[in-house]
């Protein structure tokens, strides 16, 4: 691995940085690190991350990423409303495994929302890179709608969005934000083996 292009692609992103990017990074690591430890604020900090990333989105012609961005608004509001009311005996909510039935759902919404996201990318928009946008936004859309769920695979598909976007951003330009996605790739592996656990215990009571 060539650590001096890394380190000389980091100080270009910082370079180019805007404050409003830094913004939405400081943030976006942050949510991430709050989900890890399964901590409400996931969805403030989350939220202020994806409403900027839906303005930086727009202006980079990576219209699915902004889409999404609205959708990770939307869905922070349903997650944080389920996180904070468990069921009946429940202090809070636990993580649990998805059953088959559940995989087939998470499967099938995102083949659907893979399809859809590239029909209209290519055929409705100046996007460039219509099968790559698709891609990542279809599998954040399954990571954010299990995460609200609280189900250990979401970080599966997270891991999967976070390793196709850290190209995608380098290759237009944001810099700064694919050594984001790069890092998210690791914290989103730890968050896995965390909500492992977590669910292993929650089984064990």
């Amino acid at each position: 691995m060539d650590f001096q292009w890394i380190l000389d692609g980091f100080t270009e992103g910082l370079q180019q940085m805007t404050w409003l990017e830094g913004i939405a990074v400081f943030f976006g690591v942050s949510s991430v690190y709050y989900s890890i430890k399964e901590n409400i604020w996931v969805y403030p900090t989350g939220i202020i991350s994806t409403l900027i990333y839906v303005w930086i989105c727009f202006q980079y012609k990576l219209y699915a990423d902004m889409g999404i961005n609205a959708y990770y608004f939307s869905m922070s509001i349903y997650g944080w409303f389920v996180w904070t009311h468990p069921k009946v005996g429940e202090k809070v909510l636990p993580v649990t495994w998805l059953k088959p039935s559940g995989w087939a759902v998470s499967i099938a919404f995102f083949l659907i929302s893979y399809l859809t996201l590239y029909l209209v990318l290519a055929n409705f928009t100046d996007s460039d890179v219509p099968y790559w946008d698709s891609f990542t936004t279809a599998s954040a859309f399954v990571g954010m709608w299990l995460m609200a769920k609280k189900k250990v695979e979401n970080w599966i598909f997270w891991i999967i969005t976070d390793l196709a976007a850290v190209p995608l951003y380098f290759y237009k330009g944001l810099i700064l934000t694919s050594f984001q996605y790069l890092f998210f790739t690791v914290l989103a592996t730890l968050g896995l083996l965390a909500w492992i656990k977590s669910a292993k215990a929650y089984e064990a009571r």
